[in-house]
Parts: structure tokens; sequence; C-alpha cells
């Protein structure tokens, strides 16, 4: 047993497991043999029975069903996981396993493997490695939104409801809460935390009524929400479980943290937990290391690449956090409570790729004094070299707060701001605005950042929003310049300058001219879909452009990095498929179509307009 644990815990995601649960794994498992061209699973007919680890030979694998005429979509070899999604979701979901040659597999039974990762952290340990979505073609992937994780019907109770009664209820359904109509379409909530920590350790008796114990107001998402907004919302507020309410407010249910063990999008929370509890800087650094692992499987998942890059940014984001709070603990003068860090640009967005650069600033507290300032960029300097030391990007020339610029109180970021409202060609105003409107806090202060705050009213500065709207216009989606290289004949194009930029550009405006709070730029164009700045089948063109571009970039990225290529968004094209040089081609042409529709926009509408519906 002690030879099959050592092997186990050299093996993603086994070698995360506290030693005493690896034991207990290890002595569930058995070793089986297979010969050569044997049939080791099929997931399709019925949900497998165990968890394999291939401990020597090579295995064949078909993901998608009714395929196994063609050639096997993967082949496994020593250390390499298979038959988990069917057996932690209990559905016929695949694969089916093929002995290529003679095998040898450790099989771990479905109880060894539910006993070992039911608890949460379990949950968060083994979700990455557990549920890559291998599927190459076929049906589309599941578990998109939230809608496909709620299995059971709601758990409710009244007001008049005893803890007594919610403990029994909870029970006979099976379920972790109960949910209290409060009015307004909201809901208190009762867990088996609130029952432990408000009741039992409390002493109250078991006829006290549940308001006076429960969360006064649960948070709850919308069905129709991406699964990976859930999975921020759940990991980031530390929550025990989510209730569904659909578009009328009525609760459809609840999802927890174990629900994702059915969702890719929860291949990142290892990771991220991970982070969260590493001890030193050293270790954060070896665990960003393994960042671009990740994402290249996120995107061979095939979901939509605002998911990818979504699930990727919380793992960024704790990745800065925790780089940030061990470099501060360090300073004993210095005190984190004190600073409200912001992400800006692209990871602001939730839009990261590997080749994006981490921009930030901060809002110091007003006790802060310009001698004080100064230590917390020096401190600041020092978590940019660690980021640095992590494989991520940080521009020293570039939006860090270890420059003053990006650095001050909230009193002096409301002053810039405003400054720049009247005046944004003083000042790098036109640049500051633009970076500080995609800030996003990711410590400290969560409130809405100020910048945002004061140019909620850009509208009513008609002369600043044209200025700004004309400028932004500036980057043009480069298409005559680049015909030649788009239909194959050689040459380089700028994802990111050519196309990107401009689609996030226009995203940004137009958002503010609805005065909209949306930070990502699928989620602007939605926003702004149907004004007149932003006609609503252009608004859902750019979206379709934006996921075409994004993916190209990804998958581009991922490429440059394998081949140990500086990472960039500039593309040989001749290395872009024929269909992607084909894509490029057509989102070129459809940015550049909304581009001189906006500019000729601009020439004869007043920007109070801009926000109107558009009768077009």
């Amino acid at each position: 047993m002690d030879d099959l644990a050592g092997f186990l815990g050299r093996t993603a995601p086994f070698g995360s497991l506290p030693e005493p649960e690896l034991r207990r794994v290890a002595g569930a498992a058995e070793v089986v043999d297979h010969p050569p061209g044997a049939q080791i699973l099929d997931a399709f007919a019925q949900a497998g029975e165990a968890v394999h680890v291939v401990l020597s030979g090579q295995v064949e694998m078909w993901t998608v069903d009714d395929a196994c005429d063609r050639p096997a979509d993967e082949t496994v070899g020593r250390g390499g996981v298979f038959g988990q999604t069917s057996v932690l979701t209990g559905a016929a979901v695949g694969p089916r396993a093929v002995a290529l040659g003679p095998v040898r597999l450790v099989r771990i039974p479905r109880k060894a493997v539910a006993s070992a990762f039911s608890s949460p952290a379990g949950v968060r340990l083994l979700a990455h490695d557990l549920f890559e979505a291998r599927s190459r073609t076929g049906p589309a992937p599941r578990f998109r939104t939230v809608d496909e994780l709620v299995v059971s019907e709601p758990v409710l109770g009244t007001p008049g409801t005893t803890v007594a009664e919610a403990a029994r209820l909870m029970t006979e359904r099976r379920a972790g809460y109960v949910a209290v109509p409060v009015g307004d379409g909201r809901f208190g909530l009762v867990t088996d935390a609130v029952l432990r920590a408000r009741v039992v350790a409390e002493g109250r008796p078991g006829d006290t009524p549940v308001t006076e114990v429960m969360t006064p107001v649960a948070r709850t998402v919308r069905t129709g929400t991406p699964t990976a907004d859930v999975l921020q919302e759940l990991t980031e507020h530390r929550l025990d479980l989510l209730l569904v309410v659909d578009a009328d407010g009525r609760l459809r249910g609840a999802v927890d943290p174990q629900d994702f063990l059915a969702s890719p999008s929860a291949a990142g929370v290892v990771l991220r937990e991970q982070v969260v509890r590493a001890e030193g800087l050293d270790d954060v650094v070896s665990l960003a290391r393994r960042l671009p692992l990740l994402l290249g499987d996120l995107v061979r998942q095939r979901r939509e690449a605002s998911e990818t890059t979504a699930v990727y940014s919380t793992v960024v984001d704790a990745v800065m956090r925790r780089v940030l709070t061990l470099v501060l603990a360090g300073r004993p003068d210095l005190d984190e409570a004190e600073v409200t860090w912001m992400l800006l640009g692209s990871n602001a967005r939730r839009e990261p790729t590997l080749g994006s650069d981490i921009d930030s600033a901060v809002v110091f507290a007003e006790s802060v004094d310009a001698r004080r300032a100064a230590a917390y960029r020096g401190a600041f300097a020092e978590v940019a070299d660690v980021l640095r030391r992590a494989g991520l990007r940080v521009d020293a020339h570039g939006a860090t707060p270890a420059s003053p610029a990006f650095a001050r109180t909230r009193s002096q970021w409301r002053a810039a701001a405003e400054q720049w409202l009247v005046s944004p060609l003083d000042d790098q105003g036109m640049l500051m605005a633009s970076l500080l409107l995609d800030g996003r806090p990711i410590q400290g202060d969560p409130a809405r950042p100020v910048v945002t705050e004061v140019f909620a009213g850009v509208r009513d500065h008609p002369a600043t929003m044209k200025l700004l709207v004309r400028e932004s216009l500036s980057h043009r989606a480069h298409l005559r310049s680049v015909r030649d290289v788009l239909a194959g004949r050689g040459g380089t194009f700028d994802l990111k300058a050519h196309a990107l930029r401009p689609v996030v550009e226009m995203a940004r405006w137009a958002a503010l001219s609805v005065r909209s709070p949306e930070l990502s730029t699928r989620a602007r164009l939605a926003a702004a879909a149907g004004s007149m700045l932003l006609p609503r089948d252009q608004g859902s063109t750019l979206i379709e452009v934006f996921e075409v571009l994004q993916r190209v970039r990804l998958r581009q990225q991922l490429a440059q990095f394998d081949r140990g290529e500086p990472l960039s968004d500039v593309v040989w094209m001749r290395r872009l498929t024929p269909l992607d040089r084909s894509l490029v081609a057509q989102s070129v042409r459809e940015i550049a179509t909304v581009q001189k529709r906006l500019y000729n926009l601009l020439q004869y509408t007043s920007p109070q307009e801009w926000g109107r519906p558009d009768h077009a």
C-alpha cells in the first residue's frame, strides 16, 4: 500500500491530498491488468463505478459517443486519470477506454473517491484535474449556466418555522439549507453553518424561530447566469451556497461548491485555494508558475473565451492578493487596511490572456501622508518584482502603484477625476480615465471606484464625451492595410491593436452612454445594444467578434508559450489555420463597419441622445 500511496501522491490530483486521506484512498484501491484491446470502460453505456489511474502502458479514449469507429480522441499513459466525470456525477457521460497494449491500472472505487473528496476543501482540491472537458467534437459542452447545476426543488420555510423544524426539513430533503421568503423577492437563509454557530454554539432551544438566527438577506443569482460568474461569487465571498432565482424572483434552488464538480468552470479553484493558503512568497511564485498550464486546460475545454478568461482571472486575482498580503506582512510599519488595490485593464475586465500586463492602482486611506505613501510605493515595487518572478507581466513604466500617479488617496483620485472630466486633454486625462474606468477592487474597500462615480455623469459633459469617443476611434480596425496578410500571403497581424482594442474602447463608452456599471466587454456591449450609439444588431455582432478574436488570441499565445517564444499579440498569419484567417478577416470588417457608423454619428448627434433607444 505504501508503494501505491507513493505513486498516487506523485500523480495529479491525488498529490494535493493530506497524507491520511491519501493513504485511505490507496487502501481502497486495487491494481488490475488488462490485455491489449480490452475494453476497460464504457461510461457512455452506464455511469462508471471507479476512477482509473494508469500505472503502466497506454489507454486509448473516445470522449464522444457514437464516435468509436474513428481514431481515439486521446491516448493517456502513466499517471493519466480517467473515468472521474462519470463517477462523481453519476452520469453516463463517457469516456470509452480501451487498452492500447498491456495495461496496468490503479482502480479506485466510487465510494473511496466520494469519501475522500466530499468536503468543500476536497472539492476545491480535485475540481481542476478531475473535470477537464476533453471533448474535441460533438455536442456543445454541458453546464454553461447555473440552471444546469440546479437538480433539486428548493427547500422553503416560513418566518414561523422553528430551528428544529428547519433542521428536520434539511435532513428529510438531504439539503444544506432552508430559504425563508422575506418579501420583495428576497430570502433569508438557514444553513448547517448557521445552525452550528447560532443555535448549537449559543445554546438556543429548538423552538427558536428561524428569523432570529438566519442570514437576513441571502445572496442570489439569476437563472441563465454563466457558471463561471457563479463560481466567482461563491469563491470570492466565501459562501456556503447561493440561491438561484428566476427572472420573476421565484426561488428555483441552490448551488454550492460541490455542485461545480460537474462544471469545468471549477478548473481553477484548486490552484486558487492553494494560492490562498500559501505561507510564503516563494510558494506563491511556484504555484503561479502553473497558470499557463491551467489556461491551456481551460482553452481545451471548448468553453467560451469569456468563461475561460473569467475563471483564469480568479486565480490571477488570488495571486495578486496573496503577494500583497505577504509583502505588507513583512513590513510591520505598513497596514494593509490602509490600502485598496484595484486591477485595471484586461485583468479588471476579467479578460486576461497569458500576454496581458498586470495594470494596477491603489487607493490609500486618507490617513496616509506623503511619507507613508512613499514607504508603501517601495512595498508595491516589491509586489511587482514578485509577480514578475511568478511569470506575470508587470510593466515598470506602465500602470503600477509603485508610481505616484497610480497611488493616491480617495480624495486625490476624486479631484483628479473631476479635472479629467472637464479637461481631458490635460495631465493625460483621456488615458487615465480610460484606465481607471476599468478599475476593479480586489483587496480592501469593495465600493465602486471613485473615478467611475465621477465619470458616471460624463454625458452631462458633451464636449468631453465626444472627445473621448473620437479618441477611441483613432484605434482603427485595420482592414485595407492587411488585406493581403489576411488572405494568407505572408506578414503579421496585431490581434489586440488592430481588432480587440477597438471593440474594448467602443464597449466602454457605449456602456457609459447608457449609464451602465458593467465592466466586461461582453456585458458592456449587451447593456448598450439597442441604443442610438450601438444598434442591437451591431452590439450582437461585436459580442460574437470579440469571442472569436479572444479564442484566436488565447490559442496563439499558448502556442507561443509552448514553443518558448516571447508572448505577443502579433501573430504570423501563415501560422493561423485557414479558418482562423477567415474569421480574423471577417471580424476586422465587422469592427470597421461599426466604427464607420459611430464616426458618422459623432458628426450630427449629441451625447445626450446616445443613450436613447435606437429606432432605426
